[in-house]
């Protein structure tokens, strides 16, 4: 009886490691899709049915946003010139809060699908004397506007996060990870349980 007991319990424990991966991926990928569809979607506001009653339309939200994406890259890349950006740019800079969370969101974005991705310069870091290190990415090869030649920046993301910190550090302390930046992240984000097949 213990035999099969421990026989099903080990099942049950294997059908965890895939069961709860997967159902937790799905979850946060419909919550996430259907919180947006839910905020963005008009069509209660705009349409009833024959009855007076307001009609929601599942997706209309998310198809909203997909629109608005590709019309603005649309107009970003053929249309709008770059005076207009700048004078978008001047005109934004006169709102204190709002170019703050602007520019950092945009900062932020462009360092993940940018055409100057930021974090794709893994680097491992020795941190003290007695040879702990720490997994990062070189953000800034220079510092000498801030007065630091021969430092560079490196960010550290935490582990099941996505905050991280920003760290200076001597230039010598910091050596090349020669692996894809996308699978180094996997594996500092992870905790240090996958990415580095």
């Amino acid at each position: 009886m213990t035999r099969i007991f421990r026989a099903l319990l080990n099942y049950f424990v294997k059908g965890l490691l895939v069961v709860v991966p997967l159902g937790a991926a799905f979850f946060l990928i419909f919550w996430i899709i259907s919180r947006i569809d839910t905020s963005l979607n008009l069509s209660s506001e705009l349409w009833v049915d024959s009855k007076g009653r307001p009609l929601y339309i599942p997706g209309l939200g998310i198809l909203t946003v997909i629109v608005v994406v590709v019309v603005a890259g649309i107009l970003v890349t053929n249309v709008i010139t770059e005076p207009i950006k700048r004078w978008a740019g001047r005109w934004l800079n006169r709102l204190p809060l709002f170019k703050f969370l602007y520019s950092s969101i945009k900062d932020l974005t462009e360092a993940f699908v940018g055409e100057e991705k930021k974090f794709n310069e893994p680097v491992i870091v020795e941190v003290n004397e007695f040879g702990l290190k720490k997994i990062g990415f070189l953000v800034q090869k220079d510092l000498a506007k801030i007065n630091l030649p021969g430092e560079v920046a490196v960010y550290f993301p935490y582990s099941y996060s996505f905050a991280g910190q920003v760290v200076i550090i001597s230039s010598d302390k910091v050596k090349p990870l020669d692996k894809n930046a996308a699978d180094v992240m996997k594996f500092v984000i992870s905790g240090g349980v996958s990415g580095l097949d």
